[in-house]
C-alpha cells in the first residue's frame, strides 16, 4: 500500500514540474514577442515596406480611401515581413517585399524556434500526464481490490468464528450428560463427579451399599442406633450423618444431605479416606 502511494506522489511532483516547466517556456516566448526589439523589427519592416511602395502611389492624387487602403496594406505587410513570411509579389513591389523578407527572418526563427519547445515540451508533458494518469487508475485499481481482498478475508474470519463458537456450543451442550432421576442415574451421576474429582469407587461397590444402608430410600433416616441417640441420626442413601456429610462434601453438589447424588459423592469420598474406597466397605461404616 505504501508503495502504491509512493508512485502516485512521484507521478504528481512530475505533472507539477511539466507544468512549471511549460509555464516558464511560454512566459519566455511572451517576453521575446513584447520585447523592445522585436517593436524595433515591427517599425523597421514598416519603413521599408514603405520605402517599397511606388512613389507614385503615395502622390497627392490618391482619394482618401485609397490612402487608408494603402495605411491598412503597409501595416499588414510590415507584421508579415516582420516576422519573416514571405507574401506573394505584386507589380511594383515585389523586388522590395522579397527583400525584406529576405533581411528580416530573425524574430520569426526565434519565435517559431521557442514554439517549437514549447509544442515539445507539452507533448512531452501531455504523455507523462497520461502515463501518471494510467500508474494512478492501475494503483487506485490495486488499493480497490485490496481494500475488496482485506473486506473478504475479514468476512471470512467472522464467518468462520462464527462457526467454530456454534460448533463450541453444540460441544458444550452434547458434553452436557443427562441422567435418570433414579437410583441407576444417581449413582452414575455420582461416578462420574467421583472421577472428574479424582475419587475412587463403582458402580458395584457404591450399589451394593447403598441397598444395605437405604434400600434406595433418598429420605432414609435412622433413629434407634448410637448415632441417633447422640443427636446427629444417619440419613440418605448412605446413612451418612451431618457432621460426615459436611466435612465430606464434594464441590459443586448440593449442600442438602438428602439429595442422593450429593449424600453419594460425599459418603464416597470419606470412604476412599478411611477404607480406600466404597468397595472395600461391607458393613457399617
Amino acid at each position: 500500500m505504501s508503495d502504491i502511494s509512493t508512485r502516485i506522489r512521484n507521478a504528481q511532483k512530475r505533472i507539477n514540474d511539466g507544468r512549471r516547466q511549460v509555464n516558464s517556456q511560454l512566459g519566455s516566448i511572451q517576453q521575446r514577442v513584447s520585447s523592445s526589439k522585436f517593436g524595433e523589427q515591427v517599425g523597421n519592416a514598416q519603413a521599408k515596406v514603405a520605402g517599397a511602395v511606388p512613389a507614385a502611389l503615395r502622390g497627392g492624387n490618391l482619394s482618401r480611401t485609397q490612402k487608408l487602403q494603402l495605411a491598412g496594406i503597409g501595416s499588414v505587410s510590415a507584421a508579415v515581413l516582420a516576422c519573416g513570411i514571405a507574401i506573394p509579389a505584386t507589380s511594383g513591389s515585389s523586388s522590395a517585399s522579397q527583400s525584406v523578407a529576405a533581411s528580416e527572418p530573425a524574430a520569426y526563427s526565434s519565435l517559431t524556434g521557442g514554439n517549437a519547445q514549447a509544442k515539445e515540451l507539452h507533448a512531452s508533458i501531455t504523455n507523462q500526464q497520461a502515463g501518471a494518469s494510467e500508474q494512478a487508475k492501475a494503483a487506485a485499481a490495486k488499493v480497490k481490490a485490496a481494500k475488496a481482498a482485506e473486506a473478504k478475508k475479514k468476512a471470512q474470519a467472522t464467518k468462520d468464528r462464527a462457526s467454530e463458537q456454534a460448533a463450541s456450543r453444540n460441544a458444550k451442550r452434547s458434553a452436557v450428560k443427562s441422567y435418570p432421576n433414579n437410583l441407576d442415574g444417581w449413582i452414575r451421576e455420582s461416578l462420574d463427579i467421583m472421577k472428574a474429582k479424582g475419587i475412587p469407587g463403582s458402580y458395584e461397590g457404591l450399589h451394593r451399599n447403598i441397598m444395605r444402608e437405604s434400600s434406595g430410600n433418598t429420605r432414609a433416616i435412622n433413629l434407634w442406633d448410637i448415632n441417633a441417640q447422640n443427636g446427629i441420626p444417619s440419613k440418605g442413601l448412605l446413612q451418612v450423618i451431618q457432621p460426615t456429610f459436611e466435612h465430606w462434601h464434594v464441590a459443586g453438589t448440593s449442600n442438602d444431605i438428602y439429595d442422593p447424588v450429593a449424600n453419594i459423592t460425599a459418603a464416597a469420598n470419606y470412604a476412599a479416606e478411611r477404607y480406600g474406597s466404597m468397595d472395600n466397605v461391607n458393613s457399617a461404616y
